[in-house]
């Protein structure tokens, strides 16, 4: 069967991630998860004091660009691709609430997005690649044989971001991960650079009322439909 590239958008917490992990396995493709990649560059600005509540020195960040070395290492036990920076594991360390708090910012700064954008193209040129972020069937894969854009409430996705950060053993409130999704969102669609928004030829889904097997299995119909089509 011939591979495609199946690129997923969405607002933060709506579970592409998980989905697109259950695409890949199930279909044997390579899974790329490019909120990763925006939140370990966060990570090394936070590391290296470049950006706090009240202080974000932008040029500095850009200066440093060229030290920044990105990969995913596969790892067996949890069936997907770890992110490493500078060859160190940050998996666990870029999915805190902190961290969330500033991704948004500086996925804002374009010289942080042009060479991000340039190392996910590279990664899905031989096709059969699943990618999901913001910005993936605008401006990485415009050409992407099969767009999904997913969506949810604001309250149903804080919801799932605040039982999944309570069972990693986090501090953390409702009404804080509430704001956090809100203002992400808003940060998000309203950027100058590859703001989010749904392509004018994905397919939307709202799962604020499906399983995630419902919502597998309805995506996986499409991959179908498009496979058998070429």
């Amino acid at each position: 069967m011939k591979k495609i590239t199946i690129a997923l958008d969405g607002f933060s917490s709506t579970g592409k991630s998980t989905l697109a992990k259950q695409l890949a396995k199930h279909l044997g493709y390579v899974y790329v998860d490019t909120g990763a990649m925006y939140r370990a560059v966060t990570f090394f600005a936070m590391q290296n004091g470049y950006i706090t509540k009240d202080f974000f020195d932008k040029q500095t960040l850009i200066n440093s660009l060229p030290y920044i070395k990105l990969h995913f290492v596969f790892n067996p036990e949890v069936g997907f691709g770890e992110m490493y920076l500078n060859d160190v594991n940050i998996e666990k360390e870029i999915r805190t609430l902190e961290v969330s708090n500033f991704v948004s910012l500086i996925a804002e700064v374009s010289e942080v997005r042009a060479k991000l954008v340039e190392q996910q193209q590279e990664m899905g040129k031989e096709k059969g690649i699943v990618m999901d972020g913001r910005d993936i069937g605008t401006v990485v894969f415009p050409k992407a044989e099969l767009k999904i854009f997913m969506t949810a409430s604001a309250e149903t996705r804080a919801q799932r971001r605040y039982d999944e950060l309570k069972e990693k053993g986090q501090d953390v409130s409702f009404e804080e991960v509430l704001k956090n999704v809100e203002s992400r969102d808003y940060i998000d669609t309203h950027r100058d650079d590859s703001p989010l928004r749904k392509a004018d030829d994905a397919i939307e889904i709202d799962n604020s009322y499906l399983t995630k097997d419902e919502q597998f299995n309805a995506v996986l119909e499409m991959v179908d439909d498009v496979t058998n089509s070429l």
